[in-house]
């Protein structure tokens, strides 16, 4: 005769057995099988990128309202950037999306070495774009094209190299505030998109990820898509006004 303990020990690991039966190591205990937990990660993953759309929203409104109220200010500004600078890091950006979605491809298919390739290819572009952007705001601080009160320029350089005094149109600083803020914002996302790849490269040469599993390299790959999207809206905005 079994008693209540008995009953409800053997309940406990029948219970364990079968949940355990469909249950592999990369799947976390709240969830039933592979394909629940895949669907609750991207769901997760598309309603965050949503929420990152919704901030740059807001700065593309702010941009779009300063072009409105100081359309001659903005188109005299923008000449200050460097826009060979910026097309090569459009260049790098979107190369590099095409890289990430190899990386995820070659997880999808259970190609580690293919996949670890693509990623560190990824890495290295971002780690150019970074380096580009370092010498775009190392320029702009030397020259004093600031935003608000920190705003100096007084001078600029011609094609020739010659220093020649610089009269201003409207209020050149908000136009590098609000290039400051945007690129700024947008420099940080790529920041936190190669300590992702780097964690996910990490993992990827471990063996973590296969044909069976590889969520997280998606999840990655779509946010570093964001983040290229969201540049090739920047460029031509800040660099190619007309």
């Amino acid at each position: 005769m079994s008693t209540a303990m008995d009953v409800e020990h053997g309940h406990a690991a029948h219970g364990h057995d079968a949940h355990g039966s469909d249950h592999p190591a990369f799947v976390a205990h709240h969830f039933d099988n592979a394909g629940q937990q895949e669907g609750a990660a991207k769901l997760g993953m598309w309603v965050f990128l949503a929420t990152e759309l919704l901030m740059f929203s807001g700065l593309f409104l702010a941009y779009f309202y300063m072009r409105s109220q100081y359309p001659e200010m903005v188109l005299e500004a923008h000449h200050e950037l460097n826009k060979w600078l910026g097309g090569l890091n459009t260049v790098f950006l979107i190369t590099s999306s095409l890289t990430m979605a190899l990386a995820v491809r070659a997880a999808q298919v259970g190609n580690r070495k293919q996949s670890s390739m693509m990623l560190v290819a990824t890495i290295l572009f971002a780690c150019g774009f970074m380096v580009i952007k370092y010498i775009e705001y190392s320029a702009k601080i030397e020259h004093g094209l600031l935003p608000g009160a920190n705003f100096f320029a007084q001078h600029v350089t011609t094609a020739g190299g010659e220093m020649i005094q610089k009269a201003w149109y409207g209020g050149p600083q908000l136009f590098f505030g609000v290039y400051f803020l945007m690129t700024g914002l947008h420099g940080v996302h790529v920041l936190v998109g190669i300590g992702l790849l780097v964690w996910i490269l990490i993992r990827t040469n471990k063996g973590q990820f296969s044909e069976h599993y590889y969520t997280p390299v998606e999840n990655v790959g779509l946010y570093w898509h964001l983040v290229d999207l969201v540049w090739i809206f920047l460029f031509p905005l800040l660099y190619l006004v007309k």
